[in-house]
């Protein structure tokens, strides 16, 4: 099972008075859904520039067996 990764996008845009907002941090799985995060908290804007940042790793595990869970267990006994 593939976990899913998550990637930081850079956005530079434009809110609806006029301003300009330089560096906008998203989180998304792709492009497009850090694009609708932005336009959700930013209704209007006009997206100037967006670039990738950095990949990040899932913090959420792909799967857990019962030897791994079992493991967890005994080692937190003292």
């Amino acid at each position: 099972m593939k976990t899913p990764t998550v990637a930081k996008f850079s956005f530079r845009v434009r809110t609806r008075n006029g301003a300009v907002v330089e560096n906008l941090l998203i989180a998304g799985q792709d492009e497009k859904d850090a694009q609708r995060k932005l336009l959700q908290m930013y209704k209007g804007c006009e997206i100037l520039e967006s670039r990738l940042q950095a990949p990040l790793p899932s913090t959420r595990p792909g799967y857990t067996n019962y030897e791994d869970v079992m493991n967890m267990i005994t080692a937190i006994r003292p």
